[in-house]
């Protein structure tokens, strides 16, 4: 089974859990708890180690686990789902799975990830102009994350899902030189 299967599972499966009625735990605060988890479990080669080897007892990497979820206040849902990580050898996954999880709560929240590149950083009214746009186009509550793409000449290229949406300068000029070839055949 791919990964991207793998965690996809874990993913609607804790989103399930958090999106269930009376659920003590809100999607945010999940998110940021796997995001802290997996924070700590990339920024120290020790823990890593410890917990992704098979040498170590699940049993200890549970108390390992336990451990760090409570410095880092973790909830008992975040925490169950990491020590069945831990138990099935899949703590390796946490990033691709936090993501995930992000991706299906915005799906069932009716948002759309777009990943925005401009040719150079873009002021916080241009942000929320092109955050607007997508928004009427789509028809979906947009979350942005804007970048910048060294490759552009100007303009921005936004991609939500599959789908690109290019008003790039690059791309305005090959429109206006096959409107041209157009023309010329004519």
């Amino acid at each position: 089974m791919p990964i991207t299967a793998v965690t996809s599972r874990y993913a609607n499966a804790l989103a399930d859990v958090v999106t269930a009625s009376g659920a003590a735990l809100d999607p945010e605060a999940a998110a940021s708890e796997l995001r802290a988890f997996a924070a700590a479990v990339a920024e120290s080669a020790e823990l890593r180690n410890a917990l992704e080897t098979p040498a170590v007892a699940p049993s200890r990497k549970r108390a390992v686990v336990e451990r760090i979820g409570a410095i880092l206040g973790i909830s008992r849902i975040v925490r169950n789902l990491l020590f069945v990580l831990v138990d099935h050898r899949r703590i390796g996954m946490l990033p691709d799975l936090t993501t995930d999880f992000e991706t299906v709560m915005d799906g069932r929240l009716g948002f759309a990830r777009a990943e925005v590149a401009a040719a150079s950083e873009l002021t916080a009214a241009q942000q929320t102009g092109i955050a607007a746009e997508l928004e009427r186009v789509t028809g979906k509550r947009i979350r942005a994350r804007f970048g910048v793409d060294q490759a552009l000449i100007g303009g921005v290229v936004a991609r939500i899902g599959s789908t690109i949406y290019d008003g790039s300068v690059r791309a305005q000029l090959a429109a206006i030189g096959r409107s041209l070839s157009a023309e010329g055949e004519s």
